[in-house]
Parts: structure tokens; sequence; C-alpha cells
């Protein structure tokens, strides 16, 4: 049984939810539907489950009047032996996309109190005329004010530690280094760096991980990640709508080889010969808006707030998962990485690819900043009430982009993350990459 951080977050909506529901996003086969299973399991005398999808009969419990009392009725109706005791249920709502009076429907279980609920779905980052699925329809009314949304992403590499065995105290010592600045002892920074490539060909999808913690079989990791790589395949041709079904398709290979070039901003040109926005920035938010892709765009002023000073157009595209990233490139490059002997600018792209994802399960949105053609940083964050710099790279090289930063702007704090050991001078930090969960 996997420990995911999101149990801790269940917990807190449940002794502060009020009248709000809890809808769960995220991508698909990130453990959404496990984990409040597990919630629903450990938590409450009773567990009420009811999915869309694999029990699309049930829909018929949200056609009619709307109010709490007429659902809970047509539930007892239509689900034998359940039961509804006040205060102690909850009613699971999965892939919730697939009923529209189901969404609506979640005000007024709010409003009731009576039980609790959680909605989940795979692709609800989707606008409804984004998703081509017939069994998607536009809601007549969104619960504004009456749900909480939840990003659920894949585990991250403190989660993926905890699979491994280490606990709390483990990642207590080694946040006492990221906090007095002090080098780590040369065993403990090469074990957990090693541990770190791991992670980068394992990635952090439940499925994958559980299956390696008990096989430590790394072809098995593969024909796993092949499987999920699929569904998303199959995803995109059921939901993307008509000739975007291909156009996202072709966004999505593209990822690798526009990560693998010393240039990583994304380029049409990759996707298709003397492409343009016009033809696939649909695609592009379509990748994003499904939770199958991150994106990075260029901020033309390393000023509060970031978003403000975005560049249209000028963006890099992430895998959501570096382990997913790795699967694409193959097996040989995994075994490159993993024995430490990959080398050229796909290596960048890989760390860079881990940076963007532990940055956005850390709740910063991803920006970078390129001052000219010969300077360029990887990530820019807002943090502290300030614009944060952080590079990246794979090896641990000269930082001519961070030192121009530091310059012009004198940030409190300047990262840079390396394949090495923690070493300040005086306001640029260098750290392995494995404690920038710490960031």
């Amino acid at each position: 049984m996997l420990k995911r951080k999101m149990y801790d977050r269940l917990l807190e909506w449940k002794k502060n939810k009020g009248t709000e529901c809890l809808l769960v996003k995220g991508a698909r086969q990130v453990g959404k539907t496990y984990l409040v299973r597990q919630f629903g399991a450990n938590e409450y005398e009773s567990f009420i489950e009811i999915n869309f999808h694999m029990q699309s009969n049930l829909k018929a419990i949200f056609e009619g009047e709307l109010s709490s009392e007429e659902i809970f009725k047509r539930i007892t109706a239509n689900i034998p032996g359940v039961k509804l005791i006040h205060g102690k249920t909850l009613l699971f709502l999965d892939e919730i996309q697939k009923c529209a009076n189901a969404r609506t429907a979640l005000k007024f279980l709010a409003q009731d109190e009576r039980f609790d609920v959680i909605a989940s779905g795979s692709l609800l980052g989707l606008a409804y005329g984004q998703d081509a699925d017939k069994e998607v329809k536009e809601v007549d009314s969104i619960p504004v004010g009456y749900e909480k949304p939840l990003m659920m992403y894949s585990l991250d590499f403190e989660e993926f530690l905890w699979a491994y065995g280490y606990n709390d105290d483990t990642i207590d010592y080694l946040r006492r280094f990221y906090d007095s600045k002090e080098k780590i002892p040369t065993e403990i920074n090469e074990k957990y760096d090693m541990i770190l490539r791991e992670y980068l060909v394992v990635g952090g999808m439940p499925e994958v991980v559980a299956n390696f913690m008990e096989y430590k079989d790394f072809g098995k990791v593969q024909e796993i990640q092949d499987k999920i790589l699929s569904s998303y395949a199959d995803d995109i041709s059921q939901h993307a709508k008509g000739a975007e079904k291909v156009k996202v398709r072709k966004c999505y290979d593209s990822i690798p080889r526009q990560l693998a070039r010393e240039n990583r901003k994304f380029k049409y040109s990759e996707v298709e010969s003397k492409a343009t926005a016009r033809k696939f920035g649909d695609s592009v938010q379509w990748l994003h808006d499904a939770n199958m892709a991150y994106i990075c765009c260029n901020s033309s002023m390393p000023m509060l707030p970031l978003k403000a000073y975005e560049k249209e157009n000028e963006f890099k595209l992430y895998i959501n998962d570096t382990g997913l990233l790795m699967a694409m490139f193959g097996f040989a490059t995994k075994q490159a990485l993993l024995n430490g002997k990959l080398k050229g600018p796909a290596k960048g792209g890989i760390y860079e690819n881990f940076a963007a994802e532990t940055l956005s399960k850390s709740g910063y949105s991803l920006h970078y900043y390129k001052h000219d053609d010969n300077s360029e940083l990887e990530f820019v964050i807002e943090k502290d009430g300030e614009v944060v710099p952080i590079e990246v790279k794979a090896g641990n090289t000269a930082t001519k982009s961070l030192n121009k930063f530091i310059e012009d702007f004198e940030p409190s704090v300047a990262y840079k993350l390396i394949s090495g050991n923690i070493g300040m001078n005086e306001t640029k930090l260098s750290l392995p990459h494995y404690l920038a969960m710490f960031i």
C-alpha cells in the first residue's frame, strides 16, 4: 500500500469541509480512485461508490428533481443494501464528467451536510467543447462555492522514498542539509542520487511504483508504462474532437524530441513541417487541460506577477511524469541513465522535466526567463513575495545565465540544481537534484 500525501489533504477536507464537496482532478492512472476508496474504507462506517463509466445505469439517480432528499432516496432504490448513516457516510461519484446532472447536484448534496461527498474524474480539466465523448454533456450549473477542487499527481520523489521504506526521519535528515546548507556526506549523497535516477526511470505512476517495489524489475516497469501510454493514446482518440485527434497525438509524441534538443522551446515545426500555432495551438492546450503535459511559459520580465509578462506562443512542454518520458525515449536510454553513461542534450531535458514535475507538484506555476539568445534560465518561480531563479544542470557546469540574473535582479536566493553536492556562494545555492523537493 503506497503512502500518499493526498490522504492528509482528504483528512483536512473532512475536518473543515463545511458545505463543500471535494472534486479530485488529475491525469489518468495517478491513483485517484484507489485513494478515495482507501479513505472511505478507513474513515467512514459506510462507503458508497458510483462509477458513471462502469455503472452508466446509475445515472438515473440524478435524473429529475435534484434535491438531496430525492437523490438519496433514489440511491437506496437503485443500490441494494446501501447504508446511509448520518455523519458517517462517504458518497464517491467517480468519472463524474460522464454525468452532468451529478455535477450540478453537488451543490444540493453539499448544502445537505448529512453525508460527505467526493467526486472525481480523469479529464475534468477539459472544457466541454474540447471533449468528443458523447456521454460528456455541458453542466447546467457549475456548483461554484460548493465544490473544492483538488489536483492529484503521480508520486513525487518524497513519496517514492516512502514507497522504498524510508520514513519521515529520513526525510527530516535530508531537509536538515537543505536548511543548514552543509555538504552531505559523499556516500549518502551518492546513494540518493542513485535512487533519484531510479525514480527518473520508474516515475511516479502508482501501479508502476508498486510493481517496481515488489519485483525491482525494470522490464516490468517498461511494460506497465507502455500500457499507460497506450491508455493515454486511447483517451486522445476518444476525447479529442475531429481533426484534433491526430494533431493532439502529434504534439504529444513530439515532446521527447523537443526535450532532446539543446534549445527546448516548443517548436510547432517539430510537430509537422511548416506548422504554426494557428494549426496546433488548441492541441497543446488540450494536452495541458487533460493534465498530460505541463506548459512552462516564457516570461519577458522576471517580475511579479509572472503571468502578466508571458510571451504568447513562447513556451516549453513537459510530460506529466518523467518515468513516462523515459519510457517514450526507450529502454536503452533508461539503461544509460541508470549506469551514469547518458550524455548529450536529452540528459538535460530529462532532468529539466523532473524539475518541472517537482515544481508543479509543489504548487508552483511554471515559467522560464530568456534574457537573450545566450542567456536562458530554465525556471523562475514566485516564492516568498519575489521571483526566484532556478537553473537546472544535468552535471555541474558553469552558470552564466544564473550569474547574470543575480547581477541584474539581486534575488535573495538563486537555486542551481546539479549532479553534485550542496554549495553556497553568496545568494547562489547549489543543490543535488533530489533536494528540489524542499524548494
